[in-house]
């Protein structure tokens, strides 16, 4: 009977020993929500939302994984929290990545959009200056003007806009601008037809 206590205690002391190896991974906690908390930014929640909430769940789960080790008694293993918050540190690096891609791609069509846009204003004004001035159309052409006015002060905001890097924003206005431009164009176009059919 004494011989089994004693093997009792030997297990018992051996199982507290092994238990007593395995520690929280505090040092890796600690640097993967820093590491998580360096990338979440404007940048980050604007071109990269999904994966910035992905990357908070994984972040979540490896958390839940250590809480689940700190509430045993015996047999504490860290291994997979451990695995679970490298890939974490991993993934938050990949966000970034992500985000200043698709930031870049949306200045680039914000720039394209601004591009066009002029083209399409440059566009009215030759019309506007071919159109006929005669009793018939002054009205219009005054119109015209003043919506060509209009549009080049909205033109001249876009610039602004890109400069406060709010790309979405910039390539709306530039479509909006575009669009208004090509329908004074139409406009214009269509006076001048009026015109020549009376000749």
């Amino acid at each position: 009977m004494e011989r089994v206590y004693k093997l009792v205690m030997i297990g018992l002391v051996g199982a507290f020993i092994l238990n007593g190896c395995a520690k929280a991974p505090t040092q890796e906690i600690n640097d993967t929500k820093a590491q998580v908390e360096a990338v979440t930014n404007t940048d980050t929640q604007t071109y990269a939302a999904d994966e910035l909430s992905k990357l908070n769940s994984d972040l979540t789960a490896a958390l839940d994984e250590v809480n689940l080790q700190n509430d045993k008694f015996l047999f504490k293993k860290y291994d997979n929290a451990k695995v679970m918050l490298a890939n974490v540190k991993t993934a938050a690096e990949n966000v970034k990545t992500v985000a200043a891609q698709r930031k870049e791609e949306a200045k680039n069509k914000a720039i394209t959009a601004q591009g066009e846009a002029q083209v399409a204003i440059d566009a009215a004004k030759a019309l506007l200056e071919k159109a006929p001035t005669g009793k018939g159309t002054k009205a219009d052409i005054e119109m015209f003007k003043a919506d060509l006015t209009g549009i080049e002060e909205s033109f001249a905001a876009l610039q602004g806009t890109i400069d406060a890097e709010k790309y979405s924003d910039a390539l709306n206005s530039a479509n909006i601008i575009k669009e208004k431009a090509a329908s004074i164009s139409n406009e214009i176009t269509l006076a001048i037809e009026k015109v020549k059919g009376r000749r």
